[in-house]
């Protein structure tokens, strides 16, 4: 039969995520199954969660708006998934059900495949532009791992300086407004973009203004609806290297698929896969 994985959240009919899982079982040579389990907001939460234990599912992914609200459910969480305060994947260990939070480990593993040299230096200077979810998973990866220059700039501050408090000894933050961050972006060696802001339909927003960029920095953005966003154009149209959000995508759903079944799948080929995907073509 193989294994038996899900996703849930609300809405998801239009999630990609089975295709990718489709391609790890392939490359893996491992069998098994990935569906959409569409909890809706008027359903019973509790009851859809019950149906899933008394199914014994292996494992499954967990998207907006219940990231949080599973953590009530779960028998163990991770030490990151606990302080991010928020689960996107649980595996079924002989009955028990522990939490993980794929998202910013999946993040930094996107960056490293597109660039080689990054993760050697601890001591460059980020900008965290955004202070949500995506934000304080990313933000935990980086503290993590030892980069010492982190900065969050954010409408709302004290969003940003909650984030903040996760940092450990060696990292140093310093919370900006928007304004503050659009003035100092020739300071930063990295840019990750973690709002919705730019995504479809409002195309033509950008969070800041990337117009007196004047140094070949990496900038991201974790939207990926459009691929290009406005704020990579501007990127990209100032000399940086740019970074595409679909690759977040793909690698926490790798990362969801080691801790699953103990393989590190290989994504060979399946970025640009994905990206023609997501283009339409």
């Amino acid at each position: 039969m193989g294994y038996q994985f899900e996703l849930i959240g609300f809405p998801i009919k239009h999630s990609i995520s089975p295709w990718i899982h489709e391609q790890f079982f392939t490359r893996s040579k491992l069998q098994g199954t990935y569906i959409k389990n569409e909890i809706e907001l008027n359903d019973s939460f509790s009851g859809k969660i019950i149906e899933m234990k008394a199914k014994q599912i292996d494992g499954f992914n967990i998207t907006v708006p219940y990231k949080q609200r599973i953590i009530s459910y779960l028998d163990e969480v991770d030490i990151i998934a606990e302080k991010m305060g928020a689960v996107n994947t649980v595996v079924n260990q002989n009955g028990t059900w522990k939490g993980y939070n794929t998202d910013g480990k999946g993040y930094l593993r996107s960056l490293e495949s597109k660039f080689s040299a990054f993760g050697h230096d601890k001591s460059i200077h980020i900008l965290i532009l955004g202070a949500g979810g995506a934000a304080r998973g990313i933000y935990c990866a980086l503290t993590e791992e030892g980069y010492m220059h982190i900065d969050i700039a954010n409408r709302t501050m004290t969003s940003a300086e909650d984030i903040a408090k996760l940092a450990n000894d060696k990292t140093s933050t310093q919370i900006l407004s928007l304004e503050e961050a659009e003035q100092l972006i020739n300071h930063y060696d990295l840019i990750i973009q973690t709002t919705s802001v730019g995504m479809k339909p409002n195309i033509d927003q950008s969070i800041i203004s990337l117009a007196s960029l004047n140094k070949p920095i990496i900038v991201s953005d974790i939207v990926y609806q459009p691929l290009k966003t406005n704020f990579l154009q501007q990127a990209e149209n100032a000399g940086a290297q740019i970074h595409y959000g679909h690759s977040m995508l793909l690698y926490q759903a790798q990362l969801a698929f080691e801790i699953w079944t103990g393989q590190r799948v290989s994504t060979e080929n399946l970025d640009h896969e994905l990206q023609l995907i997501l283009e339409g073509r």
